[in-house]
């Protein structure tokens, strides 16, 4: 082709488009009519134009591909092995493990027959011991090992160190010198989800991660040069800004790393969000999760770990599970999700968001950095308060029927009952006990009404 598609046509100017619409508005303000104001501060306008942005910055260490991971809680290490075996059958292309005691490593690690996909590990304990010889059977089998050890993440969920804050820093240490001589081990992660389900704003969950990431590098630069970080973050329901979100958090990453001299790139683990999550019309659940993996896939997430649409209710089952592993499978095979690395790339407004989160929680981690950092204001309740000050803004709007969640605050069926079908208890739990810190506590936003329609029943 010799021209240009569509060289015929003049090229139209900003200016020009806004014109148009001020027109159109008869009168109405611009301002008022027609512009966004979203949560995090920013103006989201009608249009996005080429003079919006000068560049595009590349985002670094973006996947030219993503995994399909399954959550498999371990009990009998023989039998997740085989439940693992079954789920890479049909589809996962990558597994995490839950456990909350040691297990077996040979039971587990060796039974998987596919050595090549990437194994996760969420353990509720830091026994320096188990994961030295997991790290040892996996470089044997010749695995990939995310360990995704967070001891700030413990701290911030549980309110306590896994022992105190010298003993917990000084075994990840010795976990990071391990590991140096195999890097097929990745150690640190950041449970950046935390923030996001407890009710942060996308830019104070952006800022929390960087400071969070911060404190690490701060104590462990020189045991991750060949190394890096992984971010288990959730995606809420905010389509275009989720994208922007993930995009923005590599940037981010990437800067911060810089100044510590350390590789810029950093593994993205990537899961639905629970705080918008519902067990009356639960089906629409399936919706929800649907497009949030999409922003996943769309911002650049390494691996999607799917919430199956009963999660909340239901104990694990082998209908929700297959339902949840093929939502991924039809992105991937049927709808192309897997074909281009980075399609976001080049969108105005995509583009326009990114750099605005970026800026805006670079702002906030600054200026957490200036109060002392992310650890001593999480220690003196600062990071808590905020995130209780964001949580109930967000909760009164979804109380006035102004953040909508369809079938519980908006077209829901009366009809609709779930007292006899809980098998799992979905809301907050109570477990007094004695803390450091005032924990971060994830809740959803529906739970009052649900509480309310369940008594009613």
């Amino acid at each position: 082709m010799s021209k240009s598609l569509f060289s015929e046509f003049e090229p139209v100017s900003a200016k020009a488009f806004k014109q148009k619409i001020q027109v159109d508005l008869n009168g109405e303000d611009y301002n008022d009519s027609v512009i966004w104001h979203s949560p995090e501060g920013i103006d989201v306008k009608p249009f996005y134009h080429r003079e919006d942005l000068k560049e595009f910055p590349a985002i670094p260490g973006q996947p030219s591909t993503w995994n399909i991971a399954e959550e498999i809680f371990v009990l009998d290490p023989k039998i997740s092995a085989k439940t693992a075996n079954d789920s890479v059958e049909k589809g996962a292309s990558a597994l995490l493990f839950k456990a909350e005691k040691t297990f077996k490593i040979t039971d587990l690690l060796t039974k998987i027959d596919n050595k090549s996909i990437p194994v996760y590990l969420n353990l509720s304990f830091l026994d320096v011991e188990f994961y030295a010889d997991l790290m040892k059977a996996a470089q044997q089998n010749g695995q990939n090992l995310y360990l995704n050890i967070d001891i700030i993440g413990n701290l911030a969920i549980t309110g306590n160190w896994f022992e105190n804050l010298e003993k917990d820093f000084k075994n990840v240490g010795q976990l990071l010198t391990f590991s140096n001589n195999n890097r097929n081990n990745t150690i640190l992660s950041i449970n950046s989800g935390l923030y996001q389900n407890a009710g942060t704003t996308i830019v104070q969950e952006l800022a929390y991660a960087l400071a969070h990431a911060n404190e690490y590098l701060n104590h462990f630069s020189e045991n991750l040069k060949s190394s890096t970080l992984t971010f288990q973050i959730a995606v809420g329901g905010n389509y275009f800004f989720e994208i922007a979100k993930i995009r923005a958090l590599r940037l981010l990453y990437a800067t911060l790393a810089a100044e510590y001299d350390l590789p810029k790139t950093c593994h993205i683990i990537a899961t639905p969000s629970r705080r918008n999550k519902v067990i009356y019309d639960y089906n629409t659940n399936m919706l929800r999760t649907t497009t949030e993996c999409m922003s996943a896939v769309l911002g650049g997430a390494n691996t999607v770990l799917k919430m199956p649409y009963d999660a909340l209710y239901h104990k694990t089952n082998t209908f929700g599970q297959r339902i949840s592993r093929n939502q991924l499978l039809i992105l991937k095979e049927e709808s192309y999700f897997d074909v281009t690395g980075n399609p976001a790339d080049g969108t105005y407004y995509i583009e326009s968001l990114t750099k605005q989160l970026a800026e805006k929680s670079l702002d906030l981690f600054k200026e957490i950095e200036r109060g002392d950092g992310f650890l001593k204001q999480l220690k003196s309740g600062q990071i808590q308060q905020k995130i209780r000050e964001s949580a109930q803004k967000e909760q009164e709007l979804f109380d006035r029927n102004e953040k909508t969640l369809l079938g519980t605050n908006k077209h829901p069926n009366p009809e609709d009952k779930m007292k006899h079908n809980l098998e799992l208890y979905p809301f907050i739990k109570q477990n007094p006990r004695k803390t450091l810190i005032a924990p971060i506590i994830a809740r959803r936003l529906a739970e009052k009404l649900e509480q309310e329609r369940l008594q009613k029943e």
